[in-house]
C-alpha cells in the first residue's frame, strides 16, 4: 500500500505533455485517491480498480497516453494486463509503467521483458513519480511525432510514386498514340495488344521455360512497355506507311527499318535520362524484335528460337492476332476462329510453340480484350478520310 502523504505537483512552467491523460491502474482505493490527487493538477487521470476494467479503457477511444500499473491485483494481474496491452495494435505504443511493492530484481526484469517503460517501487515518492511520468510522455510524444512524421513521408512518397507512375504511362501511350495517328491501325489496338502481352505472360508464369523471368515485376514492365512496339513507324513515309495495296520489294525494306527505328527512338530517350530504366530496356526489345520469327525467316536481324526476347515473342503473337480479327480502312476482321487456326498453324514456324500453346488454352481472354477494347465505326471512318487525304489512292 502507498504510505507516503498526498503532494500537489510542484508550479513549473508550461509544458506540452500538460493536458495527458493519465490511467492508473490499482485495486485499493487508497492507493487511486492518492495517485489521483498527485496527477490531476497536471494531468487528466482516469482510474481503473482491476485489469480487466483497465483494459476496457485503454481500449476505448481517446486512449490513454501512459499508465501507471499496479502489479499485485486480484484476478489478472498488472503482468498479464501489460501483456495484453502490448498484443493489440491500438493500445502497444502506450507507455507502461508498473507500481508494485516488489523490489526484487527478477520481478523488474520480467516486467521490463513484458513492455513496460519503468518500474517504481512502493511506498513512492511523489517527485519521483512526477519526474517519471513527466518523462514518458515526452518520450512517447516525440515517438508519437516521429511516427506520424515517418506515416506522412511514407503517405507522400507513395503519392508521389503513383503520380510519376501516372505522368509515365500516359506518356508512354502519348508515344504510342502518335505512332498510330500515322497509321491504319485504331488507338484501340495500342490497348488490345498490351492487355494481350499481359494474358499471355500470366498464363505462362508457371511453365519451367518462362517462370524464373515471369516475375509479376516483369509482366507489369511488359504491360507498360507494350504500347511502344510500333513507335517505329512515324519515321516510315506516309506513300509506304498507308498504301492500301502490297509493298513492292524496295518499298518493304524501307517499312522493315521501322524496328531499328523504333528501338533508336527508345534508346534515345533512355541516353537522355543519364540512367537506365527497367521498362525503356523492355520496350527496345519489343520494338526491335517483334517482327522476328521463331524460324529465323523474321526482320530485322533474322534471330531464331531463344535469341529472340521473350518480350518480343509474346507482342508477336499478340500483334498477329489483333491484325487477323480487327477490321482495317482496307479490310475486314475474320472471325476468332480462323484467326487461332492461322496462329496455331504458325508454331515453331513463326511463334514459340510453348507461347501458341498458352494462346490456345486461354483463347476466351483474348475474345474478351477483344470485346473490350473493340473499334468503332466512327474512329474507323475518321481514319479512313484521313488515310485518302494525306495518300489519296491511285
Amino acid at each position: 500500500m502507498v504510505s507516503s502523504p498526498a503532494v500537489r505537483a510542484p508550479e513549473t512552467d508550461p509544458d506540452p505533455t500538460d493536458g495527458a491523460t493519465v490511467l492508473v491502474v490499482d485495486d485499493t482505493p487508497d492507493n487511486l485517491a492518492l495517485m489521483s490527487e498527485l496527477l490531476r493538477p497536471r494531468y487528466r487521470v482516469k482510474i481503473a480498480s482491476s485489469g480487466e476494467k483497465a483494459l476496457r479503457i485503454a481500449g476505448a477511444d481517446p486512449r490513454p497516453d501512459l499508465i501507471l500499473l499496479d502489479v499485485m491485483m486480484p484476478g489478472m494481474d498488472g503482468h498479464e494486463v501489460c501483456a495484453r496491452l502490448k498484443a493489440e495494435a491500438a493500445t502497444r505504443d502506450v507507455p507502461v509503467i508498473f507500481l508494485t511493492a516488489r523490489s526484487d530484481v527478477a520481478d523488474e526484469t520480467r516486467g521490463l521483458a513484458l513492455g513496460a517503460v519503468d518500474y517504481i517501487t512502493k511506498p513512492i515518492s511523489p517527485p519521483i513519480v512526477l519526474a517519471r511520468v513527466r518523462t514518458h510522455l515526452h518520450l512517447k510524444a516525440s515517438a508519437d511525432f516521429l511516427r506520424d512524421k515517418a506515416g506522412f513521408l511514407e503517405t507522400e512518397v507513395a503519392r508521389r510514386t503513383a503520380e510519376l507512375a501516372a505522368i509515365q504511362d500516359v506518356t508512354i501511350l502519348a508515344m504510342a498514340s502518335l505512332a498510330e495517328t500515322r497509321d491504319s491501325d485504331t488507338g484501340n489496338h495500342i490497348r488490345r495488344t498490351q492487355h494481350y502481352v499481359r494474358a499471355l505472360a500470366e498464363a505462362l508464369r508457371g511453365h519451367p521455360r518462362f517462370a524464373a523471368m515471369l516475375t509479376p515485376e516483369y509482366i507489369a514492365t511488359l504491360y507498360k512497355s507494350a504500347p511502344l512496339h510500333d513507335i517505329g513507324k512515324v519515321g516510315i513515309p506516309d506513300r509506304i506507311l498507308l498504301k492500301p495495296g502490297r509493298y513492292t520489294p524496295e518499298e518493304f525494306e524501307v517499312m522493315k527499318s521501322h524496328p531499328r527505328l523504333g528501338r533508336d527512338a527508345i534508346a534515345q530517350a533512355e541516353a537522355q535520362l543519364g540512367s537506365s530504366v527497367g521498362f525503356l530496356s523492355t520496350a527496345k526489345d519489343i520494338a526491335y524484335s517483334h517482327q522476328e520469327k521463331w524460324d529465323g525467316s523474321g526482320y530485322p536481324q533474322g534471330l531464331r528460337g531463344d535469341a529472340i526476347p521473350l518480350s518480343a515473342r509474346l507482342m508477336a503473337l499478340a500483334d498477329v492476332y489483333d491484325a487477323l480479327i480487327c477490321r482495317r480502312v482496307y479490310k475486314d476482321g475474320m472471325p476468332h476462329a480462323q484467326a487461332a487456326g492461322i496462329i496455331a498453324e504458325g508454331a515453331g514456324q513463326h511463334f514459340d510453340p510453348d507461347i501458341v500453346e498458352a494462346f490456345l488454352r486461354i483463347q476466351p481472354q483474348f475474345q474478351e480484350i477483344a470485346r473490350r477494347f473493340a473499334d468503332d465505326d466512327e474512329a474507323l471512318a475518321r481514319k479512313r478520310e484521313w488515310m485518302e487525304t494525306v495518300s489519296p489512292p491511285p
